[in-house]
């Protein structure tokens, strides 16, 4: 991801998000791209130290053990540039930068890939 810059990891904040279906969230980018990803593919993704070793990078985190069917509760702005959610599953100390959802809700919006790999 760049910004306007071509400044690696900086992305702005979406133009909206949106929580009407509880099992997922979307976004209105202000690049004009709009996508989203369910509550439990975000939670996968949770960059806090009880899912990512913060020594290591190491995933801390199985992703078998969240639910498909997982929700989301709350979400709150955080600063300028990220949100924390509060999950069904109680979970809540990540705090998911503008970047790392884009980088989720890309891939969640992604085409599935043909064939398998080994």
């Amino acid at each position: 991801m760049t910004d306007s810059t071509g400044s690696p990891g900086r992305v702005p904040a979406p133009a909206r998000i949106g929580r009407r279906d509880p099992s997922k969230i979307t976004f209105d980018w202000q690049d004009g791209v709009s996508n989203g990803a369910s509550a439990a593919a975000i939670r996968r993704g949770c960059p806090c130290a009880h899912c990512i070793d913060e020594h290591t990078g190491r995933p801390l985190l199985d992703p078998s053990s969240v639910p498909d069917h997982l929700t989301q509760k709350e979400v709150v702005l955080v600063g300028n540039y990220a949100i924390s959610i509060v999950f069904s599953d109680g979970h809540r100390t990540g705090i998911f930068t503008w970047a790392n959802l884009r980088r989720i809700a890309d891939a969640a919006s992604a085409p599935a890939a043909g064939g398998s790999q080994s």
